[in-house]
């Protein structure tokens, strides 16, 4: 039924995208350092828990002016506060990204990490969908290059487990005039479904619903997180990372993100 009304709305959502990108406020990524450690490590008994955030503008921080007030910051001192424990935090993210491109973020910066991967990452935190949209991915599309992209990290940097954040609301994009807003709205709705059964497959992973979020709280773009928003989402990382650091080990087992990306390949070759 989708497809059906972007064939009808076609000449008014490529007149209104192509207006938007041509007058939308371009906003810059936060500043300031993309990796850190809070707590000393001599403080405690426990070594540093390692989290890797992985995204697109929002990972960077666009809407607000520096990093410690963006989400991975943010969530890193959340987690170090309530677990007593020192967290190394490290930020890989790029405005435009999707999550196919993601990927590339590792192999772009594989000498970077190549140091900490003297110790392996113990969780990622991703933030990606909305480049998705935009691309018009399918939601088919959209799990399997987010199964590859966690099959990359933990191939990669050791980390098996995710807290995976969903796409915000679309549907009230305030920077997107109708219908453009209600078709963007319906296609990141499918995405963030897919995305959260996917999640829901894997005890590895842990989802952050991101539908809350309101549009008179965004930032100047009238697009991206403003600071408060960036700041519930900060907690809400830090809750289910939180959760994840208390799981038991997990047997070593097909994860789903290799399941589902093998199921992918093997459709698109046959």
């Amino acid at each position: 039924m989708l497809t059906l009304y972007k064939i009808a709305l076609a000449p008014a959502l490529l007149l209104q995208g192509s207006h938007l990108r041509r007058t939308a406020l371009r906003l810059p990524e936060a500043a300031g350092p993309r990796s850190g450690l809070f707590g000393a490590a001599g403080d405690t008994a426990a070594a540093p828990l390692r989290l890797l955030f992985v995204g697109d503008s929002s990972a960077a921080g666009v809407g607000v002016d520096w990093q410690h007030e963006a989400m991975p910051h943010q969530a890193a001192e959340i987690v170090a506060s309530r677990l007593n424990r020192p967290v190394h935090w490290q930020l890989l993210a790029k405005s435009g990204a999707n999550t196919w491109e993601a990927a590339g973020l590792l192999r772009a910066h594989e000498r970077e990490l190549e140091f900490e991967l003297h110790h392996p990452f113990d969780i990622v935190v991703t933030a990606l969908g909305v480049n998705d949209v935009t691309s018009q991915h399918s939601a088919r599309r959209f799990v399997a290059d987010y199964a590859s992209l966690l099959q990359a990290v933990r191939e990669r940097t050791g980390a098996f487990r995710a807290v995976v954040s969903g796409l915000p609301p679309m549907r009230s994009l305030p920077a997107a005039p109708q219908p453009l807003r209600w078709y963007l709205g319906q296609c990141a709705s499918r995405l963030d479904q897919a995305l959260h059964r996917f999640c829901a497959s894997d005890a590895n992973l842990r989802f952050v619903s991101l539908g809350w979020a309101k549009a008179h709280e965004m930032a100047a773009d009238k697009f991206h997180p403003g600071k408060g928003q960036y700041r519930q989402w900060a907690e809400m990382v830090a809750e289910q990372v939180i959760a994840l650091v208390q799981l038991s080990p997990s047997s070593i087992g097909p994860s789903a993100a290799a399941v589902e990306f093998n199921r992918y390949e093997s459709t698109r070759v046959s």
